[in-house]
């Protein structure tokens, strides 16, 4: 297998090189958008140590996620008519959409700034934003996977957003229109189509009123991929710290110096903080306030028993919201929003309406005796979008909020964010990526 550190395309800019910057950088979290970030940062030739309470890579949200890498996907929740619908799917059997009612006010807060953001120009604006990172994090996997070789069940097959009725069908026009604006290829599909695309499907097709196919998105899975990227970073040099839980930031002279841990100190000249959706618990003693909200999804993992019954790549159950992604020999299904807090509580419900949906469209293809059940919190924004940046610490960088997209934007994030802290000019636009957009500095 070639080297993971010898990408022609990204070198070391000539200014560091020129005066020798190489700072020592301070990762809070190895999931997979910490892992990414320290590997950038370790190929941009900086002294990177990457901490996380658990014992290894990617063992909360990025474990069993639904495996899909969907740019054209890519959509904020907050969309015109989701009020609406957010009140029909909670009185569904097999809701997408759950609310507990225990009183939360930072709940309250975040569900009223995203439904600021329920209306037709905030929409495409927001998704805009988030298919123009995600394309971008897709077209750098592309470079990570030819340049070193990494194997992670991935399969470049599409992505086929499934609709069961017409209103659905009619409903996509608004992600059309901005798939065409941002150049997106995607193919709109009548049963026949989605049947040519997923031959499995063809038992169903008096359920299934139409598709959107997206050929440029991939599937894979994440803890593997994430898993075999740190193995790459540490033979770079950079060290990760394991089992480490993190207090608080230590700041002087208005930047942070290090960060206070259960295992001491550990300083540094820049940090970046990408602890999900505990982003907001380390940075708000800085009078950081990040508009993050843990919202919980489930997945189960089931064996392959009939491949002839199984996906060939992802199908996205519009009804349900819920993805069904064929990693090798198992079907990854992933979906749900929960609205809970930090409650990590597998509840039986759940798994219900994930095994309905698989086995609605699937019947047969998996071994659900031996499913797999999961549950992780994604740090949903109220926008949608990610914050990729610097934050009002000048040394603290943000990597987090990716909410369902955090597979799928990963590799361009980390990348992105090594550019800013190297100096770097971003291959992106992604001023409007950053905290300042919750400020009025950009949009």
């Amino acid at each position: 297998m070639p080297s993971p550190f010898t990408q022609s395309c990204y070198v070391c800019p000539d200014r560091f090189q020129r005066q020798g910057m190489r700072m020592k950088v301070v990762v809070l979290g190895a999931g997979v958008i910490g892992t990414t970030t320290a590997y950038y940062l370790a190929l941009s030739g900086h002294e990177v140590t990457v901490i996380d309470r658990q014992p290894a890579p990617a063992l909360e949200t990025s474990f069993a996620n639904a495996g899909e890498i969907s740019p054209g996907y890519a959509s904020p929740w907050a969309a015109p008519g989701i009020p609406a619908k957010a009140a029909k799917w909670l009185l569904m059997r097999h809701a997408p959409l759950i609310i507990q009612p225990r009183p939360d006010l930072a709940k309250v807060a975040w569900v009223g700034r995203m439904l600021m953001n329920c209306t037709a120009s905030a929409y495409g604006r927001n998704k805009s934003r988030m298919v123009r990172l995600a394309e971008y994090s897709r077209d750098c996997l592309i470079d990570l996977r030819r340049d070193t070789g990494i194997s992670y069940d991935e399969r470049t097959q599409g992505t086929l957003q499934l609709f069961r009725t017409q209103a659905q069908v009619d409903a996509a026009a608004k992600d059309i229109k901005v798939l065409q604006a941002d150049g997106v290829p995607f193919e709109v599909l009548d049963a026949a189509g989605c049947i040519r695309a997923e031959p499995a499907l063809a038992p169903k097709r008096d359920k299934i009123a139409g598709g959107l196919r997206l050929p440029g998105d991939e599937t894979g899975d994440c803890f593997k991929f994430t898993n075999s990227l740190a193995q790459m970073a540490a033979a770079a040099g950079v060290v990760f710290r394991y089992g480490v839980t993190m207090k608080h930031l230590e700041t002087a002279m208005g930047r942070v110096v290090a960060v206070q841990t259960s295992a001491g100190r550990i300083a540094g000249d820049a940090f970046v903080l990408a602890m999900g959706s505990y982003s907001p618990l380390m940075a708000r003693p800085l009078g950081i306030k990040l508009p993050i909200y843990p919202v919980k999804g489930y997945s189960i993992t089931v064996p392959i028993i009939d491949a002839s019954r199984a996906p060939e790549s992802t199908i996205m159950d519009e009804t349900y919201k819920i993805a069904i992604t064929r990693l090798g020999s198992r079907i990854r299904v992933g979906g749900m929003a929960e609205i809970a807090g930090f409650d990590m509580t597998l509840s039986p419900r759940r798994k219900a309406t994930l095994v309905h949906s698989v086995e609605d469209l699937f019947g047969g293809a998996g071994d659900q005796s031996r499913a797999e059940f999961w549950c992780g919190l994604r740090p949903m924004t109220p926008d949608g979008t990610p914050i990729v940046g610097r934050s009002p610490v000048d040394n603290l960088f943000l990597n987090t909020g990716h909410g369902t997209l955090g597979w799928t934007m990963a590799a361009g994030s980390g990348r992105l964010l090594a550019d800013l802290i190297s100096g770097r000019a971003a291959e992106i636009e992604s001023g409007d990526l950053g905290y300042g957009r919750y400020q009025g500095i950009a949009a």
